[in-house]
């Protein structure tokens, strides 16, 4: 039987670039709805300046009225600095810190205001408060598989910052295809390279993607020793600090519809997965 894989919902990624703000209300039902699925891991929100990213300025009001009673779904915010994570990490209902790491100076620039080197000081001090307060950091290697800025690129570089990272304490990361651009091939070579050399760690893929490359990024992936895979229902959302236009995410409905047509089961409520469907349907129009 093929191995499972671990399933991260990014609603928040879905949310954070959409055209209008959807009220708090209206996200508290999501979220709860997406909770009910049985998802490893759901993105919920973010701790980032509400001026930078004003659809998540409500994050902190939200998580207490989360319905958290009958989920095994861990909470996972984006933190994009320092100050950030001292916030997030006040919440035991979360579990999960996501920090966004690009290997593309100019991206790091736009997305955190922060340098390279600025970002990993960054890393050093959160993951040292996560080890302190008992969450778990997780890296998103930014532009992982290219960019569009004119900044150098290798696979080699993205492999290469893993190792820096993990030397850091760092056990999980999510090799981030941030404007859509990764292929197979690349694919191939960045989890062939770093699934085998990082025993114990967990190397992951937020793709973007458009629909007729979509099964082709999950294949490679898989196939090559990636189980996490981060999406969102209807393959809604993109960075809105990358290229002005959003390449969306990969649809967590293809996921699962690749991991039936492969025997790859999943610990998902279908009828709970549907109606959170239905929701989003309504929020995304």
């Amino acid at each position: 039987m093929p191995s499972s894989i671990t399933l991260v919902e990014c609603p928040r990624d879905a949310m954070q670039g959409w055209k209008h703000i959807i009220p708090t209300e209206q996200k508290i039902k999501y979220l709860d709805a997406l909770l009910k699925v049985g998802f490893d891991v759901l993105d919920f929100g973010s701790f980032v300046s509400a001026k930078a990213i004003p659809q998540m300025a409500d994050t902190k009001e939200v998580i207490p009225r989360l319905d958290l009673s009958n989920t095994k779904t861990k909470l996972l915010g984006i933190i994009a600095n320092t100050r950030g994570a001292e916030d997030a990490v006040q919440y035991d209902e979360v579990s999960y810190l996501g920090f966004p790491f690009s290997i593309s100076e100019t991206f790091q620039l736009r997305n955190t205001n922060k340098t390279i080197a600025e970002s990993l000081t960054q890393v050093e001090e959160i993951q040292n408060l996560c080890v302190q307060k008992g969450k778990e950091l997780v890296i998103y290697i930014s532009m992982g598989f290219g960019n569009p800025y004119g900044d150098p690129y290798s696979a080699e570089v993205a492999i290469d910052w893993v190792g820096k990272l993990v030397k850091l304490g760092v056990k999980t990361f999510a090799m981030s295809d941030t404007v859509g651009v990764a292929k197979p091939e690349n694919i191939e070579y960045i989890f062939k390279s770093l699934v085998p050399e990082f025993k114990g760690v967990d190397i992951g893929a937020h793709f973007h993607s458009t629909p007729d490359t979509r099964d082709e990024k999950i294949q490679a992936a898989y196939d090559n020793g990636c189980r996490r895979f981060d999406s969102a229902i209807k393959g809604i959302g993109g960075c809105p600090m990358a290229k002005d236009e959003l390449v969306g995410n990969m649809a967590t409905e293809n996921i699962v519809d690749w991991c039936e047509r492969n025997k790859i089961e999943l610990q998902i409520n279908k009828e709970a997965f549907m109606d959170a469907m239905l929701i989003a349907g309504g929020i995304f129009m």
